[in-house]
Formats: structure tokens, C-alpha cells, sequence
């Protein structure tokens, strides 16, 4: 059995699994704390490997029990308590895995109305966080590829918390091809562009709707009750009412740093 404690944005959470290759995803990704920190944990997860079958589609049951939400997919299966403090993942495989962690926490987040995660990538620059989001194929990889050697909080599901004092962006366990060991300190967000790949670089300002339609198509969740999306909408117009969102065209390399820099 593997065991770890380790922090996400502000909440500690123990994680115990049963499986190696399960435990390839976690450990690179979901950073262990100092061992001064005390062992209570907020958030516990227990994962279990070999489950289900191989992917066949994205579609995902979800049903609100009385002592627990369940969410089931061919490959995994997450039980957890109403709250989203404990939860039994259990999955077929390494991207299994990987989804159904990405669920759990874009659930605790939203039934606690403090955070979204939203496909996207994020970069530190000069102490601020800038995303980058966009239709499938926009290049958000090529960004985050292109913006080396800067920090990068997210390469594929950005997590954002908002509060009644700031929006932050804080490094993402939730990766897609760049481990988050090196991922950096959380920092205020910034700005947000909606990526379009062109021959040249040029940024202009986008309507708050704009950018809430854009941020709302891209927010990852699985309501399990109405209020759900009504939490997920308050929370976006908060950030596009306090984070500026500019569309960005962009050529294939670093010079559109220029523009946001």
C-alpha cells in the first residue's frame, strides 16, 4: 500500500493506493508536504486499481445518494461523502485515474463554492499568473511549451480559487504531459487570453461575456445537483468581472510574451 500527504491548493489530503502503476500518476504530480505538517488530513482518498474496463467514451452516471455521491464511468468509479471530504476512487487504468481524480476535485471545489478548474494552461510571469485557454487545438501545450523557462501552474486544468479578496491560481496536480514537482507558488491571476494561432501576434481586449462563455464551456464538472451550475456561473462572473481577458492571436514561438509581459 502507498500513502502520502499532500497539498492541494490550501486543503491537505491523504491519499493511500493500492496499485504501482496507479501510483506512477500520483506520485510525480501530487506533492508531498514537509513532514512538520500534522498527519490530520482535510480531503482523504483512497484509490483502488484494477476496475472497470478500458475507456470506451467520456459520459459519466452520477447519482446523489443520501450518505454518499457516487459518479460512475466504464474505467472508474469515485464514491464519495456528501461533503467531498473522503472519497473511494477506484479506477482501471493510468488515465482512469487521471479523470476521475480531476472529478473529485472540480467537485469539492464547486460544493464549497471557493474554486473552478477550467481546461487551460497557466504561467508565471513576474510574479502573476496568466491563462490561456481556447478551442481544442488553440494551443494551449504550445503555449506552455513555448513559455519555458517560466513557471507553469497548469498545463491542461488550471485551479483557480476566488475570494471575496482575490482570485489566485494555484499549482495544478491535474497534468497532462508536464509534472507539477516544479509548478511553483500560487499567485494572483492577472489576465486570461483566449488563444487563436495566426502569422502574427496581437492582443485586444474581449467583452466580460466574451470571456465567460468561453471560461464556462471550459470549466471542468459533473453536476450532481441544480445548484451546481448556478455556483459555477456565480464564480466565473466573478473572475472575468475582476480579471481583464484579451483574445490573443499568436505565432508558434515566444515573441507573444512581448504582448503580455
Amino acid at each position: 500500500m502507498y500513502q502520502k500527504i499532500c497539498q492541494i491548493d490550501e486543503q491537505y489530503v491523504k491519499i493511500t493506493c493500492d496499485s504501482s502503476s496507479l501510483w506512477e500518476y500520483v506520485e510525480p504530480n501530487f506533492i508531498t508536504v514537509p513532514s512538520t505538517v500534522p498527519d490530520q488530513a482535510d480531503i482523504e482518498i483512497d484509490i483502488l486499481g484494477d476496475y472497470g474496463i478500458p475507456f470506451t467514451g467520456f459520459t459519466v452516471h452520477v447519482a446523489d445518494l443520501n450518505r454518499a455521491v457516487l459518479f460512475k464511468r466504464d474505467d472508474y468509479l469515485i464514491a464519495a461523502t456528501p461533503d467531498f471530504r473522503k472519497a473511494v476512487i477506484k479506477a482501471h487504468d493510468f488515465m482512469a485515474l487521471k479523470h476521475a481524480l480531476l472529478n473529485f476535485y472540480s467537485s469539492y471545489l464547486i460544493h464549497h463554492q471557493s474554486g473552478l478548474l477550467i481546461h487551460s494552461s497557466c504561467v508565471v510571469d513576474h510574479g502573476a499568473a496568466h491563462l490561456f485557454a481556447g478551442i481544442s487545438g488553440a494551443g494551449k501545450s504550445t503555449v506552455a511549451r513555448l513559455s519555458y523557462p517560466r513557471k507553469l501552474l497548469s498545463d491542461e486544468a488550471t485551479l483557480i480559487k476566488v475570494s471575496p479578496e482575490a482570485i489566485d491560481v494555484y499549482n495544478s496536480p491535474f497534468r497532462s504531459d508536464i509534472p507539477a514537482a516544479d509548478g511553483g507558488n500560487s499567485c494572483a491571476l492577472k489576465s486570461i487570453q483566449l488563444l487563436h494561432q495566426s502569422s502574427q501576434n496581437q492582443r485586444t481586449r474581449a467583452a466580460q461575456e466574451t470571456g465567460f462563455n468561453q471560461l464556462f464551456e471550459r470549466t471542468f464538472y459533473w453536476p450532481c445537483k441544480e445548484q451546481d451550475v448556478l455556483t459555477i456561473r456565480a464564480l466565473l462572473k466573478k473572475v472575468v468581472e475582476r480579471v481583464p481577458v484579451y483574445d490573443l492571436s499568436f505565432q508558434k514561438n515566444s515573441t507573444f510574451w512581448t504582448l503580455i509581459s
